[in-house]
């Protein structure tokens, strides 16, 4: 199977800036964006697909709750005082805000580091681009302002708990990646050697696998402490994750507003280049988005339909999700001059 068309662009024009066209009415397609999406349950059976639900796919920063696992298995919360802020912080994506360096500072100092020694690299704060700012030309940013520096404190908090080397624990032969290599593998049913690997954006390591299978770790990471083998650790990772997804992303954030329209029941997180999972507690299944050129605009629109499509948007979480379900395309003139809207039907299997 393929990916199939599951968003496109419109546009068109009138003179009083409604979209249309100014002697026919007509908008026309400018941008189709193809992708695939698929929901599971939680033993992994596909229940709806749209394109391929086994489209291979680098899971990016969607597996940050599974490369925390290692150090919750450990019992590193407890050996290091941690709170469930800072495990929040540990699966994160952040903006960069004032709570969020806090956070992760604490959660250094715990470990007995400080930003030196993370490999993250940096980058402006996302909350810049969040809320359409520019960065000042004169911001002075350090590893904390990366998105992934949370992640990264929990890998040299977990080095910490074993003595082992803080200098290379992002290279693929150091005992933490191998270890988070050899449990991804027990979570999906994949040997290693299907587990592709690649440099992510922060220099640590990641994995492709089947859409199909990175849907079943969110279905299972919703269901927490109900899951039969990584339970009370999945669980103080999806509690602490639903309860502050303000730290999990921030503010005008796509896992914020998901989060919070789900009203608890909801576990979610974006990856870059065009991919988002969402685990649905009181239904038992696992969501997954992925659009295969990367734009994250386009994969919100099409999850927002997927939600939607499973009757799963009502009420308040309707309203948040508004801004993703139909995007309007506005000029600098502040004129609608199109839409980004959905096109697909999710299929039934089962």
């Amino acid at each position: 199977m393929q990916a199939i068309p599951l968003v496109h662009t419109t546009r068109g024009y009138l003179s009083n800036g409604a979209v249309g066209s100014a002697d026919e009415g007509a908008v026309h397609v400018e941008n189709v964006h193809l992708g695939s999406a698929v929901v599971v349950d939680i033993r992994g059976n596909i229940l709806w697909q749209a394109g391929d639900p086994h489209y291979p796919v680098f899971t990016r920063s969607t597996l940050k709750p599974f490369q925390a696992l290692p150090f919750m298995l450990d019992d590193g919360p407890a050996r290091l005082g941690l709170d469930p802020a800072e495990l929040a912080l540990m699966c994160a994506s952040h903006n960069a805000e004032d709570k969020h360096i806090a956070v992760v500072r604490g959660l250094l100092g715990k470990a007995g580091c400080d930003e030196t020694h993370l490999q993250c690299g940096c980058h402006a704060p996302m909350f810049y681009e969040a809320l359409g700012k520019t960065p000042p030309a004169d911001g002075k940013w350090s590893q904390v302002h990366h998105n992934c520096s949370g992640k990264h404190a929990g890998f040299l908090a977990w080095c910490r708990l074993h003595d082992v080397s803080f200098a290379d624990y992002v290279d693929p032969a150091h005992p933490l990646q191998q270890r988070i290599r050899s449990m991804l593998s027990d979570l999906t049913g994949l040997e290693q050697k299907d587990l592709p690997m690649g440099m992510d954006g922060c220099s640590a390591p990641n994995f492709a696998m089947p859409l199909s299978r990175l849907a079943w770790l969110y279905a299972r990471l919703a269901q927490g402490s109900n899951d039969a083998k990584y339970g009370a650790a999945m669980g103080d990772l999806r509690d602490a994750m639903v309860a502050r997804p303000d730290l999990v992303s921030g503010e005008n954030r796509s896992d914020l507003y998901y989060m919070q329209a789900g009203g608890g029941d909801w576990v979610t997180k974006v990856g870059a280049d065009g991919v988002q999972l969402i685990g649905i507690r009181s239904r038992g299944i696992g969501i997954a988005v992925k659009i295969v050129d990367g734009n994250n605009r386009a994969a919100q629109t099409a999850t927002v339909s997927a939600l939607s499509q499973l009757g799963l948007l009502q009420g308040e979480g309707r309203a948040l999700l508004e801004r993703y379900g139909r995007i309007p395309l506005i000029n600098a003139a502040g004129r609608n001059v199109g839409d980004v809207e959905a096109t697909y039907s999710l299929e039934k299997i089962a």
